[in-house]
């Protein structure tokens, strides 16, 4: 959510914005947002007005009862009355007035950094760099399901029995790898300084209205029927949402923090949840890093955050992309992403295994995250980043790591996490 104070002093900016969006349907909320709040304001002056005449009024009474004039301090009683039912409908007015503006003002889209690309979708993505050199082997490299179940490592049949589509089992040495990724992903993220969390994995519907449009929520969040509360898409909701209506210390800035999470995703209109394999799933984990700082300090941050994502993966051998989001695939409340996409040698392209966001004062604005300065209080900025989520980035691992005798070799890092092996073999 943007400052009412920048639309009302730069409202074709604020437009100008939804334009590049590609979201001209929503150009009428800036100028019903300002008839609303000129409307308000005079609401507001108006109820000033109301309570100076009342206080005068009730002073005079005072002096009138301390002189016996009785029936003239009845009749400016009467008077007062009048102003304090004038003073309900008025404040029930502000009220009504300031939802209606707070209802339109969350559905406009941050202002997005000058850098960003113009474009509708995310086919005009931009490709920043490459990391690594691709490798294509000269033997087949099988479907990622096919190999997991080579492995005797996933078992969907079972997971559509008792769940349907979109879910899985994960067995043996696959699901041990999983967990060796997240413990490795856990601890590399530590070593760079960052506060493991694990989060609450549902949260109340005021922190999802803070963390995320209505048009995310709606694709994405599973809603816990007979409660107020959601379960979280990504551990990035509830760690946003543990600062929500904080003043923060400014010499305790930044807060630097990495969380483990499972997270549920609808996926509605998303291209599709999968029979076969796991890229798109209903439920899958993920570590998380988010930052909470200075607005000064926020791109500096984000430029660190990605490439953790890229280090990580590059010390894993697998090659991998970074790609700046075009301004049509930015979500509303982002001002800046990039993906970081991991190279698949079946299928001979990128795809993407996470994604890092700048999202400026927009969920600090919803959410009241506020730091306390020497001049007075304002706006942190917020950002977030996926460090891994398996199972998809076990697609990029086993396909990059596959051999020809349909082992998988475990790189170096990771096999402190896995017992020492350095292969996982398909079973006799």
């Amino acid at each position: 959510m943007i400052d009412i104070k920048f639309l009302r002093e730069n409202p074709d900016i604020v437009k100008e914005n939804i334009k590049k969006k590609f979201q001209n349907h929503k150009l009428h909320l800036v100028d019903e947002v300002l008839d609303l709040d000129s409307k308000k304001r005079t609401a507001t002056l108006k109820g000033d007005e109301l309570r100076s005449k009342r206080n005068s009024l009730s002073s005079e009474i005072g002096n009138l009862m301390k002189n016996g004039q009785k029936e003239e301090a009845e009749k400016i009683k009467v008077q007062v009355q009048e102003i304090n039912n004038e003073l309900v409908e008025n404040e029930k007015l502000e009220n009504e007035y300031a939802e209606e503006i707070k209802s339109r003002m969350m559905k406009i889209p941050n202002i997005i950094h000058e850098s960003v690309p113009i474009g509708e979708d995310d086919s005009k993505n931009v490709e920043i760099q490459k990391y690594g050199e691709p490798v294509v082997p000269k033997y087949e490299i099988p479907y990622h399901a096919d190999i997991m179940e080579s492995l005797c490592g996933l078992d969907l049949d079972s997971s559509r029995r008792v769940a349907g589509n979109g879910f899985y089992y994960l067995v043996g040495d696959i699901a041990r790898l999983h967990s060796a990724i997240l413990s490795y992903a856990r601890d590399f993220m530590i070593n760079k300084g960052f506060t493991y969390c694990i989060p609450p994995y549902m949260i109340r519907s005021d922190v999802v209205d803070g963390v995320m449009s209505f048009e995310e929520m709606d694709a994405m969040m599973y809603k816990i029927e007979g409660e107020d509360l959601y379960l979280i898409g990504t551990s990035e909701h509830s760690m946003i949402g543990k600062f929500k209506g904080q003043l923060l210390k400014k010499t305790e800035m930044p807060y630097t923090m990495t969380s483990y999470s499972p997270c549920f995703r609808k996926e509605k209109g998303a291209h599709g949840i999968e029979e076969r394999g796991v890229y798109r799933i209903h439920q899958f984990e993920k570590q998380e890093m988010i930052v909470v700082c200075e607005p000064e300090d926020s791109w500096n941050w984000y430029d660190k955050m990605w490439s953790y994502t890229v280090e990580l993966f590059r010390s894993m051998d697998i090659p991998v992309r970074t790609l700046e989001c075009c301004s049509g695939d930015l979500a509303d409340l982002k001002a800046k992403s990039c993906d970081v996409e991991a190279w698949s040698p079946r299928q001979q392209k990128y795809f993407e295994v996470g994604s890092c966001s700048n999202l400026t004062d927009a969920q600090a604005r919803r959410l009241g995250i506020r730091i306390k300065g020497e001049k007075g209080n304002y706006y942190a900025h917020t950002l977030n980043n996926t460090v891994v989520a398996p199972p998809r980035m076990l697609i990029a691992f086993l396909e990059n790591n596959y051999n020809e005798d349909g082992s998988v070799t475990i790189p170096e890092v990771l096999r402190p996490y896995m017992g020492g092996i350095e292969k996982i073999s398909q079973k006799k």
